[in-house]
């Protein structure tokens, strides 16, 4: 029997993907814990349905971080710090920092885990990574001065 999973199961498959069950499984265990309905033509439509959701859903994230890392990219974001005598500073720079300091600048919201730069811990421009989905990233520059 074709059954259509509404969740993750062990040995069978994911939420969603349209498997093969025998019919004592899928009424007698399946159906009655909601883990999947029979792949009728109703299911199959809600199936179809939420997987376009999901690849526009992808596309469209895609399309926003394409838009914001043409609008980083080689951008220099400019954070003030506290140091002490000879430049250096008091703590470090750190990606929570950049990205709040991005989220200022340019309007763009970025996870502090995204971030990826060196250890900051005195004035100076330095290179930074910034990843804003899967496979696109910006190549941007940290300038630290008081």
């Amino acid at each position: 029997m074709k059954v259509v999973l509404l969740q993750d199961v062990k040995g069978l498959g994911k939420k969603g993907e349209l498997v093969n069950a025998s019919d004592g499984y899928s009424r007698n265990y399946l159906f009655p814990r909601k883990l999947a309905m029979e792949a009728n033509s109703q299911a199959m439509s809600e199936l179809k349905n939420r997987e376009a959701a999901e690849k526009h859903r992808i596309e469209t994230e895609t399309a926003n971080a394409e838009k914001d890392a043409k609008k980083l990219e080689g951008k220099t974001v400019k954070i003030t710090a506290k140091a002490g005598a000879g430049g250096k500073l008091f703590g470090s720079v750190t990606g929570k920092d950049v990205a709040q300091a991005i989220k200022e600048q340019f309007g763009i919201d970025v996870d502090k885990k995204k971030v990826q730069l060196d250890d900051i811990k005195a004035f100076g421009t330095y290179p930074a990574d910034v990843r804003l989905y899967n496979g696109i990233s910006a190549a941007i520059y940290v300038l630290v001065g008081e």
